[in-house]
């Protein structure tokens, strides 16, 4: 026997090589040749996951920055650049960006600055200062139903101009406890 001990034990043990087994198999390549990873190179993959792509935003079409599914990702201007007053149940309405890695490359065509900020939803990518989200009410790529809700919501696009004008209001309260959103 390759293990000794209680029944329970080899069952977990057996359990845990095969969690393992196919951990390894779902993140290996299918070529044999494909280079090792390297800093840059994983930064470029995880990049890659944010793309532009196109929303229907208060009735326009326009270009929007998005996740890999297609989604579209939106900021809200009451964050500063290393802080998230988006946490908790906020969070789970606006789902932040987050990744596993510390750094980023800059994904094709975006020419503004890339970052990885840890605040209080963990490493949550930024783009041109601005910490990035989902929000959980749109259900299908190319919507923007999250477009100035509370005043503060905003579509996140290449250039990263406020598309909410400083008279819309549609809620109201904020903070780190995640009021107002």
């Amino acid at each position: 026997m390759w293990f000794r001990g209680s029944p329970s034990l080899r069952a977990t043990a057996l359990g845990v090589a095969l969690g393992i087994g196919l951990l390894a198999a779902g993140c290996g390549t299918a070529s044999a040749k494909a280079p090792s990873p390297t800093k840059a190179s994983t930064a470029s993959a995880v990049t890659a996951s944010v793309r532009i792509g196109h929303a229907t935003v208060k009735g326009k079409s326009m270009q929007v920055l998005t996740n890999a599914q297609g989604m579209t990702l939106y900021w809200e201007t009451t964050d500063t650049p290393t802080t998230s007053h988006c946490t908790g149940s906020c969070a789970s309405l606006w789902p932040p960006l987050l990744t596993s890695h510390s750094s980023l490359a800059s994904p094709a065509g975006l020419t503004k600055p890339w970052a990885v900020v840890k605040d209080g939803n963990g490493n949550q990518v930024s783009y041109d200062g601005h910490l990035l989200y989902t929000y959980s009410g749109d259900t299908a790529p190319g919507q923007a139903a999250g477009e100035g809700l509370f005043g503060k919501w905003t579509v996140a696009t290449p250039s990263m101009v406020s598309t909410l004008s400083s008279s819309s209001s549609s809620g109201s309260g904020s903070g780190s406890s995640g009021g107002g959103w």
